[in-house]
């Protein structure tokens, strides 16, 4: 399929002025607060692959702030103290495959899972670091700021590629979707990498905005395991975020058949219009208007949002905080027929551990990721989608080898930015489970064999979807660009 190009098909659409007059988004009941979600990307019609996938969905959980590889999942018992820091190592399910003392639930289900070690790219910046990891290219396009401001120019998200390029399975819902938040630095430059940039604006994933950024002081999974970001500088208020679905109900009186009928009288009024049709601004407008329509139109979609009001059993096992929220929100969409959500766990550079760093890591953010990313796989699991459903975990980068300490805001050590290798966690959707791909140093510094990149991890995204290796995604100039930098990360997909 060398050079397919992305044919919009045609949605059913309502003119500006039509949906102005009637109420917009009064007339669907949708919240004010929720109105910059709405950027659902087109439909995109002969796309099948013409190789087989192995999975249908992807969920790429981004740990923003950076994971230290060495306390995680590359632990190195024999490297001195101050390399080594206060975790031990405990076996998993699988011979030979250790990882932390604190995900005790992952290490009980090693054998869907794999982790490659050796994951490298060529900056300690959060912003380039996010960037690439999102991306999935391992070098910024020319002109690239860095200044925490998405620009035009940028290179398309993999969420964005994976959105254009993956045929849509359910028609009610946008093909990708990133929740619960926008990454937001702590400054409040929006951290760019998430969005469509060269592709335009309109193939930006769907962003479910239902985490309030808040302040940017506080870090953590919400209302649970939350803390402040300097021990030593605590704020001076608590943490009073609160973790709120999209409002998607309709309005009091107006039933299912009564939207009908109104929604025929605006088509038939739009018969009258059609002239206005034909400008960007209402057929931007016209796609938003259509994205409300449709999952106001479905029960499953809009249960898929209301996370907090659960099941108390389904509450319990996944957590009732952010991250558990959102991975059983991720749950839900993939199995509605979303293609691709990113989950971001963790506002504010959350895993930005520079000081007290073992404390939080054991008692405030490995406890509720390790309890909610196994809730997600048993969930996959008993409901047939595990084999269908690939899991990527990764971080704009890892951890310094050597521990740090800050005594001006900290209490206690830490560790600090580092690029030149970190580990990616990978599960389900065609991957080799009980698996270790590469390896760092003895002071898991550096790669000492088979190092991987960003366009390696991306590749293996897209190669699990079944997006042919000669595919391409075209700008808005209607320039090709090869959608593979990489190649998929051997040894990985079974």
């Amino acid at each position: 399929m060398s050079g397919y190009n992305p044919q919009a098909a045609q949605h059913p659409v309502f003119a500006r002025r039509t949906a102005l007059q009637a109420g917009a988004v009064g007339l669907l009941g949708l919240g004010m607060n929720h109105l910059d979600a709405l950027h659902a990307a087109t439909r995109v019609e002969g796309k099948y692959a013409p190789v087989e996938p192995t999975a249908k969905a992807c969920i790429y959980i981004f740990l923003s702030g950076g994971l230290a590889q060495q306390d995680s999942f590359d632990l190195k018992p024999q490297a001195p103290a101050e390399i080594r820091g206060d975790f031990q190592p405990i076996a998993t399910q699988t011979p030979g495959i250790e990882i932390c003392e604190h995900l005790p639930l992952l290490a009980q289900r090693s054998n869907d899972w794999s982790v490659v070690r050796s994951l490298t790219h060529p900056t300690n910046g959060h912003t380039l670091g996010h960037y690439f990891m999102l991306t999935g290219r391992s070098v910024a396009n020319p002109g690239f700021v860095g200044d925490r401001k998405p620009r035009p120019g940028d290179w398309p998200s993999i969420a964005s590629i994976v959105g254009d390029a993956i045929p849509p399975r359910n028609d009610n819902l946008p093909p990708a979707v990133v929740l619960p938040e926008r990454l937001v630095h702590w400054s409040g430059g929006v951290i760019p990498g998430a969005y469509g940039g060269q592709m335009g604006r309109r193939r930006d994933p769907f962003f479910i905005e239902a985490s309030p950024y808040g302040d940017p002081m506080w870090r953590g999974a919400y209302p649970e395991y939350t803390f402040p970001n300097q021990s030593k500088k605590p704020p001076g208020s608590p943490d009073a975020r609160t973790y709120q679905a999209p409002n998607l109900k309709l309005p009091q009186g107006l039933s299912p058949k009564r939207m009908d009928r109104r929604l025929d009288l605006l088509a038939s009024i739009d018969d009258q219009r059609r002239a206005m049709e034909r400008s960007a601004e209402g057929r931007s407008y016209d796609l938003h208007r259509q994205s409300a329509i449709s999952l106001l139109s479905n029960h499953k979609v809009q249960q898929a949002f209301d996370v907090t009001r659960a099941d108390d059993k389904i509450q319990e096992r996944y957590g009732r905080n952010s991250f558990g929220w959102s991975l059983l929100m991720a749950y839900r969409l993939v199995s509605a027929g979303v293609n691709l959500v990113q989950v971001n766990l963790g506002n504010n550079e959350t895993w930005d551990t520079h000081g007290d760093a073992f404390p939080r890591l054991k008692n405030k953010l490995f406890p509720p990721t390790d309890r909610a990313l196994c809730a997600l796989m048993d969930d996959l699991k008993n409901s047939g989608q595990f084999d269908s459903t690939l899991i990527v975990m990764g971080s704009e980068f890892g951890r310094t080898p050597k521990i740090s300490h800050l005594t001006d805001t900290f209490y206690g050590p830490g560790r600090d930015h580092w690029g030149a290798v970190q580990s990616v966690f990978f599960a389900g959707g065609g991957i080799r489970g009980g698996t270790v791909i590469g390896s760092s140093d003895k002071q898991a510094g550096y790669p000492a064999a088979d190092p991987q990149t960003p366009d390696n991890m991306a590749a293996t995204i897209y190669h699990a979807l079944g997006i042919p290796k000669t595919a391409a995604w075209y700008d808005d100039t209607g320039r090709p660009h090869h959608i593979y930098t990489g190649v998929p990360i051997d040894g990985l997909l079974g």
